[in-house]
């Protein structure tokens, strides 16, 4: 028999992950997820594929800078409304819609070019895709913040890793085995097709309930009025100021206006939180290969396999316990179990190779990072105002892999001068900066809870018996 406590976990994780909301966020995911590694390392293998210069095939990375620069047109995505469509579908919805079409139009060009004879063509229609994608990414992190309250964003965020993690799957292994038994032509072409997936999700779902522009135009207003009585301009070019900047100083305006002293700890506490999962993972794979020695296979099966799983679950099991615990107090353990995990690497390099110590020690990692990632979202999620969610968490995505990604390109340096178990405990004690600032700010709670945003339109919960 089931203890009282533990049947309510049973009967509120049941209840949190069929809600609409949570159910929607899983093919959003699943659309968000599709079109990444069609643009990079799924074309990669085409392109050596079908015999282009491994020079040219380098270039093409290039394309990925869009999803890192995002932030600077997320403002459009904040302030724009589309002709036509937002009228008829409201405006996260209407843009959600349009970078779709953009994606399944470029994979469908992408799926009838020969990049032998034409690749600057091909690398065209890629970046079709890929700004495409990165735009549609802003508007659906804009979406999962403002269609349910601060509780269940956690629980969206991991249905979302979900959906993503299994297009991963789609568009490389499932483009692969196509292409072999078929074409890449064809495979593109299904990809293409499979964008429909969210396409159709957009047209069910709801549109948030939220007036997005209340802060901005009264932003924009001001500043009409003091460049109108300054400068002297015309009414219009007044006006053109007034919107340039409510779209790009204002979320930043906004941010730092409302959090005050806590805002650049807050920012710091974005940058370093996945400083230590971010750099250990860089050197992974070469330490399973090269160091412990174990097969392509045997890796693929733990790493890629056995850990998605364990990711999947981790992010589950972080929705739970935020809902449960709250998102500070989650935050935390997500911050102490990474470093502690970056802390097993270290004993799993004393010992022989032994593939059930290797599968215990990727599992203890994949699932700390679940809980982490879903953790720091969620919280990400709580801090943005509904006047600037896009331009505000794309902000944050952007700061919170930046730093790691800049200090994994020395981990090679680390490992040739003290070796991979050094690294490791390197890897571990950078974490200890987000322990710190986790705690910090769990003690700042009550503060933090008074100068968050009120999404006070987010459609409310209903009531539910017992």
């Amino acid at each position: 028999m089931f203890s009282s406590d533990r049947r309510a976990l049973i009967r509120d994780t049941l209840y949190t992950y069929t809600r609409w909301q949570v159910i929607a966020l899983l093919f959003l995911g699943f659309s968000a997820g599709l079109p990444f590694l069609l643009v990079f390392s799924t074309l990669n293998a085409r392109l050596a594929d079908v015999g282009v210069e491994t020079a040219t095939i380098g270039f093409f990375s290039w394309l990925g800078i869009t999803y890192s620069i995002k932030v600077f047109w997320a403002p459009v995505i904040d302030r724009v409304r589309l002709p036509i469509l937002d009228r008829l579908l409201g405006k996260r919805r209407s843009w959600m819609l349009l970078a779709q079409a953009g994606i399944a139009t470029g994979l469908y060009l992408m799926a009838n070019v020969d990049a032998t004879v034409a690749p600057e063509t091909m690398a065209l229609f890629g970046f079709l895709v890929a700004f495409s994608s990165a735009t549609q990414d802003v508007a659906i992190d804009a979406y999962r913040i403002e269609i349910a309250e601060e509780r269940l964003q956690a629980a969206l965020a991991a249905t979302y890793i979900f959906g993503y993690r299994l297009a991963l799957l789609v568009a490389g292994a499932g483009a692969f085995y196509i292409a072999e038994f078929w074409s890449w032509q064809v495979s593109y072409e299904v990809m293409a097709l499979l964008v429909g997936v969210g396409m159709l999700t957009v047209l069910v779902v709801r549109e948030p309930r939220l007036n997005h522009f209340a802060a901005a135009q009264d932003i924009a207003h001001k500043i009409e009025q003091e460049a109108a009585k300054r400068t002297h301009m015309s009414p219009r070019l007044a006006r053109a100021a007034g919107w340039f900047y409510a779209a790009v100083a204002g979320p930043f305006q906004d941010f730092f206006g409302r959090y005050r002293d806590l805002a650049i700890l807050i920012l710091v506490t974005v940058a370093v939180y996945r400083i230590s999962d971010i750099a250990m993972g860089v050197m992974a794979n070469p330490f399973y290969l090269n160091f412990m020695g174990f097969s392509k296979t045997q890796v693929a099966d733990v790493t890629k396999v056995f850990g998605f799983f364990m990711t999947i679950a981790g992010s589950f099991m972080g929705g739970v316990l935020v809902i449960r615990y709250g998102v500070r107090k989650i935050l935390l353990v997500g911050a102490v179990m990474t470093a502690v995990t970056n802390l097993l690497f270290v004993v799993l390099a004393q010992y022989p190779p032994n593939i059930m110590t290797l599968a215990a020690v990727v599992s203890a990692d994949n699932l700390s990072g679940g809980i982490a990632n879903v953790a720091l979202i969620a919280w990400l999620s709580s801090m943005t105002s509904a006047s600037f969610t896009a331009t505000q968490y794309a902000l944050f995505s952007s700061l919170m892999t930046l730093p790691g990604k800049f200090l994994g390109g020395f981990s090679g340096i680390v490992v040739a001068d003290y070796g991979y178990a050094e690294f490791f405990l390197l890897a571990g004690v950078m974490g200890i900066p987000a322990i710190l600032l986790s705690m910090y700010m769990i003690r700042k709670g009550d503060r933090l809870d008074s100068l968050a945003p009120r999404k006070s339109e987010v459609e409310p919960e209903p009531a539910r018996a017992g």
